[in-house]
């Protein structure tokens, strides 16, 4: 199982950003976990400065950007 995170105080930015991640999770057919992370402090022991970020099984992917679903699945396969 993959562990999707998504890096973000909370703006509406970082909703989506989750949304989106939900819906290529759905489409992909990957089994994964996509969990929100607000903390600052876990979000900067990441070595993000930028947020929305995305974190696929602790590795960042994306950073300063909301992913289409479509560029999410990209990532999971």
């Amino acid at each position: 199982m993959k562990l999707v995170q998504i890096l973000g105080t909370g703006c509406a930015k970082c909703d989506k950003f989750k949304q989106n991640a939900e819906e290529a999770v759905k489409r992909s057919g990957v089994e994964a976990l996509v969990e929100k992370i607000t903390d600052i402090n876990v979000i900067t022991g990441f070595g993000v400065m930028m947020t929305p970020a995305l974190a696929i099984d602790g590795e960042v992917k994306l950073v300063g950007k909301v992913a289409s679903p479509e560029e999410i699945e990209k990532l999971l396969q």
